[in-house]
């Protein structure tokens, strides 16, 4: 097995496309996020954040219909759409359909942050899955994760952002197994759901169904709070919107993640930055090539 060391070198050697000087919004594509619940909704604000701050040109962010408002004051730069809630507090499969009319128009759809109802989270992406074109990427996060079995191969590609212990309730294994070999774990469930797998860590490992494996390393361990992952989930989501391959915005944005860290590190010190501090380092880390 070949590990590929995410380092300055591979990121200078596969750089980000540039959108054009006289491209507008549409250029650099929409994002959807799909989340956020009463308990959680600063989950799909800080994803929804954090896509714009990696470039996309337009967001939309889908949640419970009670907490749509508040949503939209909180995030004004993006379209905000309530859908109904279940008896659990997540999102009702029946207004999946709902979002018909926009999904031709979206370049990445991200599913999962803030989520809430485990058993309605699937329902919701099989009867989403009817109305998606197979070419639209799609990420799972978070509660969403739990329908990644159910997606199957898509032509657009489809992306998983899970820590070791939700790599261990999707692989039926215990957290220990993966944790002692997640360069294997990673590979294997790439393969098995056809799927861009980002297994996040201290040390992270990136693979792809055709047998590639990343590994970055030298996360600091302010990263560990709440809200990182929503912010790498975005992150990934907002630079795939702009049109960048699902493996290469997977390695740039655990690359991105972990710099805007650092960074907030440097200044503040090791531990306490806040998540939603992260966003605001991704634009310049992207204008210097990190």
């Amino acid at each position: 097995m070949d590990l590929i060391p995410v380092d300055d070198d591979l990121l200078r050697g596969w750089p980000l496309a540039k959108p054009s000087p006289q491209g507008d919004k549409e250029e650099r594509g929409r994002t959807v996020v799909v989340g956020g619940s009463a308990e959680i909704p600063g989950a799909a604000l800080l994803a929804g954040t954090a896509a714009l701050r990696a470039g996309a040109g337009k967001l939309t962010v889908v949640t419970v219909q009670r907490m749509a408002l508040a949503m939209a004051m909180a995030l004004p730069e993006a379209r905000v759409i309530g859908l109904p809630e279940t008896a659990g507090g997540g999102l009702d499969a029946s207004g999946a359909q709902l979002l018909a009319p926009m999904v031709p128009h979206t370049n990445a759809l991200l599913y999962g942050p803030g989520l809430q109802d485990e058993a309605a989270a699937p329902m919701f992406v099989q009867t989403l899955l009817q109305h998606l074109p197979p070419t639209l990427p799609l990420l799972l996060d978070a509660l969403g994760l739990c329908a990644a079995p159910h997606v199957g191969q898509r032509e657009g590609g489809l992306l998983i952002t899970p820590h070791a212990g939700e790599m261990a309730k999707l692989c039926g294994e215990s957290k220990a197994d993966v944790q002692s070999d997640p360069a294997q774990c990673a590979m294997d469930t790439a393969q098995r759901l056809h799927a861009v797998v980002v297994l996040k860590g201290a040390t992270t490992h990136i693979a792809v169904p055709d047998g590639r494996l990343w590994r970055h390393e030298g996360g600091n361990p302010g990263l560990a709070t709440s809200g990182s992952g929503d912010i790498l989930a975005g992150l990934i989501a907002g630079l795939v919107a702009r049109g960048t391959p699902l493996e290469q915005a997977a390695v740039w944005g655990v690359a991105l993640h972990a710099r805007a860290g650092e960074q907030l590190a440097a200044r503040m010190g090791g531990l306490g930055f806040l998540a939603r501090e992260l966003s605001a380092e991704i634009p310049h880390l992207m204008d210097t090539g990190t």
